[in-house]
């Protein structure tokens, strides 16, 4: 009872802003939930910061919010992507999906260094732009615990070139005249966002958005080895914990529910529920921590993971055509 009473204000609070995130979302694809909800926990936090923070009525249940929802929204992830189907999508885009994710990863390390960004906010950056934007950068961050104003600025770097990626994408492809299926493509492996990656397509034709929403599953999962790398890596910096108490148990929840999804067990009627389900529970992480944050701390950042964003996405888009025109893709 007492752990309800602590809890439930803040946990519901969450709840409110990620349903509230939703719809402003679906009437906003350009933008996307994800950043909406952060957004949205970042203008409560500042009108009502004392109820937010460590002493207030909602602070411990967003506290709560920000730890451990996470994982389960991750979990059910795994059960809207069975592994027969990404492995049958994976085999026919692999060179250019992983092909396109190690120029991602080079350009991160060489960029990364040149323009002298922190770590934390390099790897947040880099995984949300390379791997799955928000979803990415909140499964680094359950894993690495970096400090919050950077975890708001490479949400919003990803917000801004979400937007670009929609406006220019397809106007751009009608150019170069890809087909259907190679836009989707050339979204699905260089569009960060699930939410961008789908608006894009929508634009381009239909064809185009359903194969360019399967690729970019299949690129998600990228999280898994994502969060053992940040895992190891963080063990070999940090204090010595066991394997155990340290290793991300979502990962392996998120392994045994996409083997259970490719089982046939979860019925294909669910898979949009539990899709959607799972993106509200992210947005409710993402609102709680924008509720902690403050302008200050954002602004603090500077402007250079913007710079190293927006080099990143270039460098992903021009990869991703290249390897296209390499395996006839185009």
């Amino acid at each position: 009872m007492i752990w309800l009473r602590r809890n439930v204000p803040g946990l519901l609070l969450a709840a409110a802003l990620a349903t509230a995130a939703t719809v402003v979302g679906a009437r906003l694809p350009m933008v996307g939930t994800p950043i909406i909800a952060l957004l949205g926990g970042a203008i409560l936090g500042a009108m009502a910061r004392r109820s937010c923070t460590e002493t207030g009525v909602f602070a411990t249940g967003m506290a709560f919010t920000r730890k451990h929802v996470l994982g389960a929204a991750i979990v059910l992830l795994g059960l809207g992507l069975p592994v027969g189907s990404v492995l049958a999508v994976g085999r026919r885009t692999a060179v250019v999906l992983v092909g396109t994710l190690v120029v991602g990863a080079v350009a991160a390390v060489v960029i990364g260094r040149m323009l002298a960004l922190d770590r934390e906010s390099a790897i947040l950056v880099a995984v949300g732009t390379t791997i799955c934007g928000a979803s990415a950068i909140a499964a680094a961050t359950s894993v690495m615990k970096p400090d919050k104003q950077r975890v708001a600025y490479a949400l919003g770097t990803i917000f801004i070139f979400n937007i670009v990626a929609v406006l220019v994408y397809p106007p751009l492809g009608r150019l170069l005249g890809l087909s259907q299926e190679a836009f989707g493509l050339w979204a699905g492996t260089a569009i960060n966002d699930t939410s961008s990656v789908l608006a894009a397509g929508v634009i381009f034709g239909p064809a185009a958005a359903h194969f360019a929403v399967i690729v970019k599953l299949v690129r998600s999962l990228m999280i898994v080895p994502m969060c053992l790398g940040l895992h190891f890596s963080r063990r070999d910096s940090g204090p010595k914990t066991s394997l155990r108490q340290s290793f991300p148990l979502f990962v392996a929840f998120f392994l045994a529910a996409s083997s259970i999804a490719g089982l046939g067990v979860v019925p294909d009627s669910w898979s949009a529920s539990l899709s959607h389900l799972s993106a509200w529970l992210i947005a409710s992480v993402l609102a709680a921590i924008g509720t902690s944050l403050t302008w200050q701390q954002i602004r603090a950042t500077g402007p250079r993971p913007l710079l190293f964003g927006g080099t990143l996405g270039l460098i992903l888009a021009a990869g991703s055509l290249a390897l296209q025109t390499a395996t006839g893709w185009r």
